[in-house]
């Protein structure tokens, strides 16, 4: 495969998920792709006061999120 074919694959996926996401047809298992292509793309995000971060482990509950004691320094 051609690097300009796999850099247009690269994009095209990324922008079905956002689409997805964004406009709330997201399946699970469109969540889990995204994650890891997130991952695979070496994105990460730490979990700092007043970030989506925090708020996505408040929600998911206090075995994951007990406070701002939990966060990295």
């Amino acid at each position: 495969m051609s690097e300009k074919l796999l850099r247009d694959l690269h994009e095209a996926l990324s922008k079905e998920l956002l689409e997805r996401i964004n406009n709330g047809t997201a399946k699970p298992q469109d969540l889990a792709v995204a994650a890891k292509f997130l991952k695979d793309n070496g994105i990460d995000a730490l979990p700092t006061e007043g970030s989506t971060v925090v708020d996505l482990a408040k929600a998911l509950g206090d075995e994951i999120f007990s406070g701002p004691d939990d966060l990295p320094n």
